[in-house]
């Protein structure tokens, strides 16, 4: 599945784009100043909890955190 794919399908099941995710996340502490301020494992299982997301797709929106946009 290709990167896009996954934001995609992320999009798709929860409404939000990977820009609503980094809102949230700065929102939660962990973002500041649009650097990441924690483990992945904190955002991810933050995800996975709140939007029920798998761990590929927690990772999609990681990786957006950290830049990656392909």
């Amino acid at each position: 599945m290709s990167f896009q794919a996954y934001i995609d399908n992320i999009k798709s099941k929860t409404g939000k784009s990977p820009d609503d995710f980094r809102k949230l996340a700065a929102e939660k502490g962990f973002l500041r100043n649009g650097e990441l301020v924690v483990k992945a494992t904190q955002v991810t299982n933050w995800l996975k909890d709140e939007f029920k997301l798998g761990h590929g797709h927690a990772m999609a929106i990681y990786a957006t955190f950290k830049g990656k946009t392909k």
